[in-house]
């Protein structure tokens, strides 16, 4: 593919991400010359498509750049002729995204986006549309590359190697945010640092961090530095749990360890209308605002309260690794074929790679402690159960997901909760409803 002008097509281009992936691909234009970038959207999407997409035009006006920007509501026209498609939608819109997080939270369970029963039915809702953007990928771009940053990641990399042909790898920035700190602390380059990644997707574990080759993991459990991301609340871990678990647990994973504390927070915030969905809603019309300005031709410095910190430094260098064959390390999602032995060949897991021009090789990680493969297995059956939910529209396998999740505590909150969730999303289940 090297030296090839490049056709990319961003599915949900009306997001308010957009620019910052603009910005990326601007930067990487000399290594990466792109011919055209289509940027398509749903009808409902159509006015933010027609803001972002005036604001990308700008930006690659003042880079000087001879990338054509397109925008449409006709996925099959932006996706025909494709060499890399990327995802960034949101099926349902803020709105259900809302109903996610406050939902759960009246039947005693932790309501989030990607974690317990709202990640569930994000799923039920993403994964059939996802599928379907696939047989349009098959039939117009067979050879092209599938990125895929829709929520939740893994689940849906994983329905894509399990129900099409097309060539996927999934990513989240939460890795690369991880490495960034590292650097950070230690006052090195990027390069400097390689951080180990165990798990699956929101669910993954750092079981080593070298920089400059000496693994710094002890010394940074010791000091107990907090990491946490916009979108997780800031609460300190144990340091006596952290030694004993011999690893640096992902923010998500508070979720499972300090449930309770979580849930009352949450409980407080729904209560204040103040849960992540009102929040994302309110900075994305300021961020909108701002895109409006026919003054701005720069991603406006406001992007980064909205929780995709280098999301699209993610996207641009998984790109760029692809399209130079770099043969670099990243931290993606993709098929397990046999690196974590514990886990079903067909899973989908997060851990580091090295990118080459035919794909993601994932590297066997060189320690995994015992005390993190049950939760994986628990969620990752989970995950399994709630995918074949999502292609057959099955009601008793969407209660088997929903009881199989570690954080609904009970068969009866399962159903009751199952019961509302799918009225509530009744609209974008059209399998389960139809069927």
């Amino acid at each position: 593919m090297m030296n090839k002008p490049l056709k990319i097509a961003v599915i949900g281009g009306g997001s308010s991400y957009t620019p910052e992936l603009v910005e990326g691909l601007i930067n990487r234009y000399d290594e990466m010359p792109i011919r055209e970038l289509w940027l398509v959207d749903i009808p409902e999407g159509k006015e933010k498509l027609e803001i972002v997409g005036a604001l990308a035009k700008r930006m690659v006006e003042k880079a000087g750049l001879p990338i054509r920007v397109e925008l449409t509501l006709d996925r099959r026209q932006a996706i025909a002729g494709a060499d890399f498609v990327t995802t960034q939608m949101r099926v349902g819109l803020l709105k259900a995204r809302r109903k996610d997080e406050y939902l759960p939270i009246a039947h005693g369970v932790i309501g989030q986006e990607t974690t317990g029963p709202g990640g569930m039915f994000k799923a039920l809702r993403t994964i059939p549309v996802i599928l379907d953007i696939c047989r349009d990928i098959e039939e117009l771009a067979p050879s092209a590359w599938l990125l895929n940053f829709t929520n939740p990641a893994g689940m849906v990399t994983e329905a894509v190697n399990k129900y099409s042909k097309v060539k996927t790898i999934g990513l989240c920035n939460s890795p690369i945010n991880f490495q960034k700190y590292l650097a950070k602390i230690y006052d090195v380059d990027e390069k400097q640092t390689l951080p180990e990644f165990v798990g699956i997707n929101h669910l993954h574990w750092v079981t080593a961090a070298y920089v400059n080759g000496e693994d710094k993991l002890s010394e940074l459990i010791a000091g107990n530095k907090d990491y946490v991301a916009a979108n997780v609340t800031a609460l300190d871990w144990d340091q006596q749990f952290l030694q004993a678990l011999g690893a640096i647990p992902t923010y998500y994973l508070k979720y499972f360890y300090m449930t309770d504390v979580m849930y009352e927070d949450m409980l407080t915030l729904v209560g204040k209308n103040e849960t992540r969905a009102d929040v994302v809603s309110r900075v994305e019309k300021e961020l909108f605002e701002l895109y409006r300005n026919i003054e701005l031709n720069e991603k406006p410095e406001q992007l980064q309260q909205r929780g995709g910190a280098y999301y699209s430094e993610a996207a641009v260098n998984l790109m760029h690794s692809l399209y130079t064959d770099k043969r670099d390390i990243q931290t993606l999602n993709v098929q397990n074929n046999g690196t974590l032995d514990f886990l079903p060949e067909n899973a989908s897991i997060e851990v580091n790679c090295v990118v080459t021009a035919q794909g993601a090789m994932p590297l066997r990680p060189q320690h995994i402690p015992e005390s993190i493969t049950g939760l994986i297995k628990a969620v990752k059956t989970y995950e399994s159960l709630a995918i074949q939910a999502a292609v057959t529209g099955d009601h008793a396998t969407a209660l088997l997901a929903m009881v199989h999740h570690p954080l609904v505590p009970s068969v009866s909150i399962a159903q009751r909760l199952l019961k509302d969730m799918m009225e509530a999303n009744k609209e974008y289940l059209p399998l389960f409803h139809n069927g």
